[in-house]
């Protein structure tokens, strides 16, 4: 019985035709209008819009209305030119001018921190934007399906597995478009069987490219389902011939049926599994599996505002927490006494090491581990550091990590995240226990999306 109250608690019915105006975004760029105070999610309403819509979906505290017109158009508004982006949703933001999505995202930021952080008084900087929002990513992870008897490339509607084909991705890298389109159609040529994900049958599951922006080398990733990729002998030299910056071509075989997109087993068909790209003028040997940020220039301006934050005068002892392949720790190294790099992935760390070692690097020492656990370990044996520079994934810092920098008390911490949401809560936490917040940078990594990185810097 009490899901029938729920439901007539709400102010409007399903299927109702409704006219309302859009008064803010929800986090992911949804637009929000409200009737007799109950909160409506429209996609692809703005703010100060009119629009007309039909509600679609109706919960205890929010509903969801699909847009059917705009009678009052906000003038942030850009035309989406085919409607297939916004079928993907690999572009949530492609409406709103690029002006106003960078204010957006300082909007988000400025939320979290007032709603979870409770520092209402910290000030949040204007969002570093790109001069060129678009082709910007470095790496793509491209699915392939039959589609009327055709291997194609594409991208899957939102919430399906239905793939819409695509040749132009917007925000990828173009050269990483081509290549795509080109392996494709060496496939096509040798009658490769793309992978049909029902049955678990067919072959080729994805296509991956990655790029390094400043050096062009490209790498080429099929994803299999069978180790035998017929006739590899005739697929290699096709697209050495078709893309010469190819340095590697890696096939990596996944058998089971699942959404993760790379499996375990890796034959090398070309070169070996690595390719090179520079960040701040080092240089970096980047694996197929490898973390490597997908937006090289934003990235350079990411890492240099953690230098700048750091203040680094050669003389610290420097912890970087969730130090990768180490973009971050080389970049530290290179203006403090002494990095220690703490990575829970072990193949990531043996990188780490092959590119301090590359780039002539000898203050830096990694340790394999979960960083609250290392950290603990540190903290109980009293060890010190100036300085602690974390960049940790999504869901932010771990209890445990917090207690123990607590129990340190660097002087200074740096924190890079992907995440404003838990970086409010984390620094919360920090400040009850003795930090400052001084300053806060948000940094747009990936444009034309509803994703924000900062970079915060705290004192003792």
């Amino acid at each position: 019985m009490t899901n029938n109250t729920n439901k007539q608690s709400a102010p409007v019915a399903k299927n109702n035709v409704l006219e309302a105006e859009v008064i803010d975004l929800t986090h992911e760029g949804l637009g929000i209008a409200k009737v007799e105070g109950y909160p409506l999610f429209i996609e692809g309403a703005l703010i100060n819009e009119t629009v007309e819509f039909k509600v679609i979906k109706i919960g205890k505290s929010f509903g969801v209305g699909k847009l059917i017109k705009i009678t009052k158009q906000s003038p942030d508004r850009v035309e989406v030119k085919d409607k297939a982006y916004a079928q993907t949703g690999t572009m949530p933001l492609q409406h709103l001018t690029y002006e106003a999505q960078l204010t957006f995202k300082k909007n988000q930021v400025e939320n979290v921190l007032t709603k979870i952080g409770k520092l209402p008084d910290v000030e949040v900087n204007d969002v570093i934007g790109m001069d060129k929002p678009f082709g910007y990513r470095n790496k793509a992870q491209i699915p392939v399906r039959k589609i009327k008897e055709n291997l194609e490339t594409g991208v899957f509607r939102k919430n399906s597995h239905d793939l819409i084909p695509m040749e132009d991705f917007k925000i990828q890298d173009p050269e990483i478009d081509k290549a795509v389109v080109v392996v494709r159609d060496i496939m096509r040529k040798y009658n490769v069987k793309p992978y049909n994900e029902k049955d678990n049958t067919g072959n080729l599951r994805h296509i991956l490219v990655r790029r390094g922006y400043h050096t062009g080398e490209m790498m080429i990733v099929l994803v299999t389902r069978t180790p035998k990729l017929f006739p590899h002998s005739k697929i290699v030299p096709d697209i050495l011939e078709a893309l010469p910056e190819v340095v590697s071509i890696v096939q990596n075989v996944n058998p089971k049926k699942t959404n993760v997109i790379l499996g375990q087993e890796v034959i090398v068909l070309h070169g070996e599994d690595k390719y090179q790209d520079k960040l701040l003028g080092h240089t970096f040997e980047i694996s197929h599996r490898s973390f490597f940020q997908v937006n090289t220039l934003q990235a350079e301006v990411l890492y240099s505002k953690v230098l700048e934050f750091a203040e680094l005068t050669g003389e610290e002892t420097v912890i970087d927490a969730y130090s990768g392949i180490g973009t971050i720790t080389l970049a530290l190294a290179e203006k403090a006494k002494h990095v220690y790099g703490i990575e829970l992935i072990e193949p990531a760390v043996i990188d780490a090491r092959r590119n301090a070692e590359l780039n002539d690097i000898s203050n830096v020492t990694y340790q394999v581990g979960a960083a609250e656990d290392v950290m603990l370990e540190w903290s109980k044996e009293d060890r010190k550091a100036d300085l602690l520079v974390v960049d940790p994934p999504r869901k932010g810092l771990d209890g445990q990590f917090i207690d123990a920098v607590l129990t340190m008390q660097p002087k200074k911490m740096v924190y890079v995240s992907c995440n404003p949401s838990t970086l409010a809560r984390d620094l919360a936490l920090l400040v009850e226990g003795g930090y400052t917040v001084e300053k806060v940078q948000p940094v747009d990594m990936f444009p034309q999306t509803s994703h924000v990185e900062s970079v915060v810097k705290l004192s003792l």
